[in-house]
């Protein structure tokens, strides 16, 4: 009977255990889920924040077109991506041809000192800061739940209920890496 008895308590603690680490992990794996529509809520931001830019330029680069529908381009691209490593991919693209648009910026005073540029280039640069952060906050979720369902003994209730790592949003460019070098 006590034999009996301890079995039963087990296996109630073993139940126990495996309904905290599968809530544990669904927990985790809705964290990463809420930390990547944050990045989105920040993309979209971005994405909306580039035709005004370009709109506002295309006054002054009139001899830039390739540049600016680039840009069209990248977005129209970023705003397709359907996975992590795809927008990843995209954004990193976009952000390259962000870059090569404020170079040619650079070139035109006149654009540099209008008050809506230099409002829209404010704004975008805080809605970049805040994608920086939302990566990071998502990359960490993503980091705790892959380890949670690699490591033993959790990784016996993800492999039974089948929870698949996550990928981390990951700088696809390889020059945005680099260190800028600023000249004088």
């Amino acid at each position: 009977m006590i034999v009996l008895l301890v079995i039963l308590a087990l296996a109630v603690a073993l139940l126990l255990w495996g309904l905290g680490v599968y809530n544990g992990l669904v927990k985790l794996r809705e964290n990463g889920k809420n930390g990547w529509s944050q990045i989105d809520v920040q993309l979209k931001r971005r994405h909306d924040l580039i035709p005004n830019l370009v709109e506002t330029a295309k006054g002054y680069v009139k001899h830039e077109k390739e540049t600016l529908e680039n840009i069209t381009k990248a977005r129209s691209q970023a705003m397709q991506a359907g996975s992590v490593k795809d927008a990843a991919q995209a954004e990193g693209n976009l952000g390259e041809a962000l870059s090569k648009f404020y170079l040619v910026v650079e070139n035109y005073p006149d654009l540099k000192a209008n008050q809506n540029f230099l409002a829209l280039q404010e704004e975008l640069t805080s809605t970049e800061n805040k994608i920086a952060f939302s990566r990071q906050a998502y990359n960490d979720q993503v980091l705790f739940f892959n380890n949670k369902i690699q490591m033993f003994p959790s990784n016996v209730i993800a492999g039974m209920f089948q929870f698949n790592t996550e990928d981390f949003f990951e700088l696809e460019n390889k020059s945005e890496r680099e260190v800028p070098k600023i000249q004088f």
